[in-house]
Protein backbone atom coordinates (compact mmCIF):
# COMPACT_ATOMS: atom_id res chain seq x y z
CA UNK A 1 0.00 0.00 0.00
CA UNK A 2 1.40 3.73 -0.65
CA UNK A 3 1.15 6.05 1.55
CA UNK A 4 0.83 10.10 0.73
CA UNK A 5 1.03 12.73 2.44
CA UNK A 6 0.16 16.51 1.60
CA UNK A 7 2.78 18.53 3.12
CA UNK A 8 0.97 21.73 2.46
CA UNK A 9 -1.70 20.51 4.49
CA UNK A 10 0.53 18.78 7.60
CA UNK A 11 1.39 20.79 10.25
CA UNK A 12 3.80 18.23 12.04
CA UNK A 13 1.56 17.82 14.97
CA UNK A 14 3.15 14.23 14.91
CA UNK A 15 -0.35 12.32 15.61
CA UNK A 16 1.02 9.96 13.01
CA UNK A 17 3.92 9.18 14.48
CA UNK A 18 2.23 7.85 17.48
CA UNK A 19 -0.30 5.49 15.30
CA UNK A 20 2.68 4.53 13.23
CA UNK A 21 6.08 4.83 14.85
CA UNK A 22 7.42 2.41 11.88
CA UNK A 23 6.54 4.44 9.08
CA UNK A 24 5.80 8.08 10.57
CA UNK A 25 8.81 10.16 12.08
CA UNK A 26 9.68 13.72 13.09
CA UNK A 27 13.23 14.80 12.15
CA UNK A 28 14.93 16.99 14.13
CA UNK A 29 13.77 19.74 12.63
CA UNK A 30 10.44 18.90 13.68
CA UNK A 31 9.66 18.03 10.47
CA UNK A 32 7.61 14.71 9.19
CA UNK A 33 9.29 11.56 7.43
CA UNK A 34 7.41 9.08 6.23
CA UNK A 35 8.15 5.76 4.13
CA UNK A 36 6.00 6.31 0.99
CA UNK A 37 5.33 2.54 0.93
CA UNK A 38 3.93 -0.04 3.75
CA UNK A 39 3.22 -3.95 3.87
CA UNK A 40 -0.57 -4.92 4.41
CA UNK A 41 0.63 -6.15 7.84
CA UNK A 42 1.16 -2.23 8.58
CA UNK A 43 -2.65 -1.32 7.52
CA UNK A 44 -4.29 -0.91 10.60
CA UNK A 45 -1.42 1.29 11.67
CA UNK A 46 -2.11 3.29 8.74
CA UNK A 47 -5.71 3.74 8.76
CA UNK A 48 -5.29 5.03 12.43
CA UNK A 49 -2.96 7.49 11.52
CA UNK A 50 -5.17 8.86 8.61
CA UNK A 51 -8.09 9.01 11.09
CA UNK A 52 -6.21 11.16 13.85
CA UNK A 53 -4.72 13.66 11.26
CA UNK A 54 -5.97 16.69 12.61
CA UNK A 55 -5.16 17.80 9.07
CA UNK A 56 -6.26 15.13 7.07
CA UNK A 57 -3.16 15.45 5.79
CA UNK A 58 -2.72 11.78 5.29
CA UNK A 59 -4.15 9.34 2.96
CA UNK A 60 -4.01 5.36 1.62
CA UNK A 61 -3.15 5.12 -2.49
CA UNK A 62 -4.44 1.49 -3.53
Amino acid sequence: MKIEVNMELCQHYGQCVFEAPNLFSLNDDDKLEHHAEADDSERDNVEAAVDICPMQAIRIVE
